[in-house]
């Protein structure tokens, strides 16, 4: 027993090398699974009778409705998926639930056909996500045998969440595009940092602790140019797709927090956070939206409490990350994409300065969680994913201690 113990509790068979190979396993799995799906798909419909790309469908008929000058029904549910039924016969319906100036996306890739949209819109932001996270994780110089050369790029190729990102045809690469990006421009240029993070404003949700982190770390510069960013694109949205978009874009939002999130259309197990882990163990909306507030405000303070300590440390990076989706009742197991930065982070301090007992265990249950949550909620009626980020949140925090790094003073951007 001691020795089953001891085999999680050191995890020393869990080695960059090692993670590298499985990196690459994954990829070619992915790779093979992804031209199979498509090739036992009927037309644009998949195995399981969802469209291709499923949740992308959504995007090219806002698009479509945007390009025909009806921007605002994309928000009536009803005139949407008239839209999407004339794309493709199916039996569902995928709402658009985005702030207009994600429409500047939808609308040129809806001058495509489906699938060349679909593939364009993947194979990008994938680009992106890639040129991001080699960016924000550099190899130390320090660690020539212990951390391989290309190691960041096959992690965040081989992140599980990869998969489910790319089976919903979902926004996950962009996000953590601008994330990463943005977090590994703010030391040397805080303008660009500020850019990205400004457009991060399509997925607002997930921009709640960009202010946090710039105003605890005192990046004035940053947080200046990423509200003017955030203030343009809504201005230019407006401009160009008129202010009945941005009203029924708000006057929609009651019916999406009532219907997709309060009563769970989505799928309780497809959304892995605190609210819906209340929801799955069979409590109400009110303990939910406690238990969500609670959860909340913890990762709230611990960014804040970071960034006031540590600005612009790869560890602070990294919390800010896998912080993102402790902040938001609605929050899907493909939006986990987040969370490569702070798996990416977390294993470079660790082969830097040595993991301590359990620590490889809680990087590997982080890591697959996007791919496990939904089967485990579905299967057994347990949510895992808010109990797993608030574990690794308190492993980074116990960590700042530890980094070379993160003991460096740094100054405000």
């Amino acid at each position: 027993m001691a020795n089953r113990i001891a085999f999680f509790r050191r995890a020393d068979w869990l080695h960059a090398g090692r993670i590298t190979a499985y990196a690459r396993i994954f990829v070619a799995v992915l790779v093979l699974a992804a031209i199979g799906w498509v090739a036992a798909s009927k037309g644009l419909i998949d195995p399981a009778g969802h469209p291709i790309g499923t949740d992308f469908l959504d995007v090219y008929a806002a698009g479509l409705m945007a390009r025909a000058g009806h921007a605002a029904q994309a928000y009536d549910w009803q005139a949407h998926g008239a839209v999407e039924a004339s794309i493709v016969a199916f039996d569902g319906y995928y709402g658009w639930h985005y702030p207009p100036m994600f429409l500047f996306l939808a609308e040129p890739l809806a001058a495509l056909p489906y699938l060349a949209a679909l593939g364009l819109y993947l194979a990008a932001t994938f680009a992106l996500y890639l040129a991001a996270m080699p960016m924000l994780a550099p190899r130390p110089a320090s660690a020539a045998t212990s951390w391989p050369a290309a190691a960041p790029l096959w992690w965040a190729a081989g992140f599980p969440a990869v998969f489910v990102n790319l089976g919903h045809g979902q926004n996950g690469f962009l996000t953590t595009a601008l994330l990463a990006g943005g977090l590994a421009s703010m030391p040397k240029r805080p303008i660009v940092a500020g850019v990205l993070f400004g457009c991060l404003a399509y997925k607002p949700q997930f921009a709640v602790l960009i202010p946090v982190a710039l105003l605890a770390g005192r990046q004035w510069k940053t947080f200046a140019v990423a509200a003017v960013t955030a203030g343009l694109l809504a201005l230019a949205s407006l401009a160009v797709f008129g202010p009945d978009t941005w009203r029924a874009f708000f006057a929609s939002l009651q019916t999406t927090r009532t219907i997709v999130l309060e009563q769970g259309a989505t799928g309780w197990p497809k959304i892995v956070s605190a609210f819906s882990a209340v929801r799955i163990l069979g409590g109400g909306i009110a303990a939910a939206y406690a238990v969500q507030t609670a959860t909340t405000l913890v990762a709230v303070a611990a960014v804040a409490w970071v960034w006031v300590r540590r600005p612009n440390s790869a560890l602070a990076a990294g919390l800010t990350a896998l912080a993102v989706p402790l902040t938001t009742p609605y929050v899907l197991d493909y939006d986990l994409m987040v969370l490569a930065p702070a798996v990416v982070l977390l294993a470079r301090s660790g082969l830097e300065t040595g993991f301590r007992p359990w620590e490889k265990l809680c990087l590997a249950l982080v890591t697959l969680s996007p791919l496990i949550a939904r089967a485990i909620g579905t299967g057994l009626g347990l949510p895992i994913v808010p109990e797993i980020l608030l574990l690794t949140l308190a492993v980074f925090l116990r960590r700042m201690g530890d980094d070379p790094e993160s003991r460096a003073p740094q100054q405000p951007g």
